[in-house]
């Protein structure tokens, strides 16, 4: 009697996140083991952050290395667990296509990504059982980690789709929109833990500095939308040139072929191969929302470093719009060298880190204006 699915490659995939979060669970349990459980799930928060952070890096370098599909299929590689196994397809499919999307690297690459996301898994997983177990204890709600294991769930089934609809650039625009809303929500958890054991208190700011923070906040993940939309339509190159594209400040563009969503890679609306006006349009929107949101960075980390408590916040935001700026400009002038585009979404994704943290530890103050200092 046939199986009628094989579970083999998914057991085995778990095992190898299970192998990859043991590191990280005995390096918190054995730094922190007489301290409170709010404390150790505070540490566990942040290292799974961490490594959540370099999870979002390492997709990048996967999507940008084309190696989305180095193994065509999911969640093992042809069937085995990793490309050990599967040398034989891979080595078919490689001959066949030396420079296709399937090679011996490219499957070693996906894999890795594969592994490093169910680690993070694991990680999520004892932050939710444990929060659980210890309710009576904590004072934060359990349901933050647990909705932070359903969205990392959802996120798994987007990295299968990602894989499966080979390449289709809406779901894999979702999937790095879903990587950054999880790092969201650990950088939440982890204000949360601080400010229940006293550590951090909120900062209580003006009504329009608050205005602020959240406008730019709703910009930040506007703009990540649109180069995560530029990234996986591949129209970095349109433009080439700064700060005109095409030789004009208003090239020729298509914005009804660019911004149709729901369509297959390097197709347009009507199924044709997309034009290049369209790709141009994808990449320019992206651009002139940067400067919208550059502006808009510019003047919160101007006024949040007159508030004494979340200088440091400033410094970081301004320091991070400065590199979305110079490695944006690296990516367009350079021809998309590999070290600009990886390192412009981590910087997209360390914004995340420190508008969330901003969001969630500032307040308005009620009534009269704060005195900020």
């Amino acid at each position: 009697m046939t199986d009628l699915y094989d579970l083999s490659p998914a057991i085995r995939l778990m095992i190898m996140g299970l192998v990859v979060a043991m590191g990280p669970l005995a390096w918190v349990w054995l730094r922190n083991r007489q301290a409170p459980v709010a404390r150790r799930l505070q540490v566990l928060t942040l290292v799974t952050l961490f490594l959540t952070f370099d999870l979002v890096i390492f997709g990048a370098f996967t999507r940008l290395t084309d190696s989305g599909l180095g193994c065509p299929d999911w969640p093992g590689c042809y069937g085995h667990a990793s490309p050990v196994g599967a040398q034989m397809h891979i080595e078919t499919a490689q001959n066949a296509m030396p420079t296709g999307p399937v090679t011996h690297s490219k499957a070693w690459i996906e894999m890795i990504h594969r592994y490093l996301a169910t680690g993070v898994g694991v990680l999520i997983l004892t932050l939710t059982a444990t929060s659980w177990l210890e309710k009576k204890r904590m004072q934060i709600s359990p349901w933050w980690p647990t909705f932070t294991l359903i969205w990392v769930c959802l996120q798994g089934a987007f990295g299968a789709l990602t894989v499966t609809m080979k390449l289709f650039p809406a779901i894999v625009t979702m999937h790095l929109l879903g990587g950054l809303v999880l790092l969201a929500l650990l950088k939440i958890q982890s204000v949360r833990y601080a400010q229940a054991q006293g550590a951090q208190l909120p900062v209580v700011v003006s009504q329009p500095v608050r205005v602020l923070v959240l406008a730019t906040f709703g910009l930040l993940w506007l703009q990540i939308a649109l180069g995560g939309w530029v990234s996986t339509n591949y129209a970095v190159l349109a433009c080439t040139d700064f700060p005109s594209c095409q030789g004009s400040l208003w090239p020729a563009m298509d914005f009804r072929q660019g911004f149709t969503l729901w369509r297959e890679l390097g197709a347009g609306h009507d199924g044709a191969n997309i034009s290049f006006q369209a790709l141009t349009a994808i990449h320019y929107v992206h651009r002139l929302s940067a400067y919208i949101v550059f502006v808009a960075m510019l003047v919160l980390a101007a006024r949040l470093y007159r508030i004494r408590a979340l200088r440091g916040q400033a410094q970081w935001l301004l320091g991070l719009a400065l590199l979305q700026v110079a490695t944006g400009l690296g990516n367009v002038l350079l021809g998309w060298p590999m070290l600009a585009a990886v390192m412009h979404t981590g910087g997209a994704a360390a914004l995340v880190i420190v508008l969330t943290g901003t969001v969630f530890c500032t307040r308005a103050a009620l009534g009269a204006a704060v005195r900020q200092n």
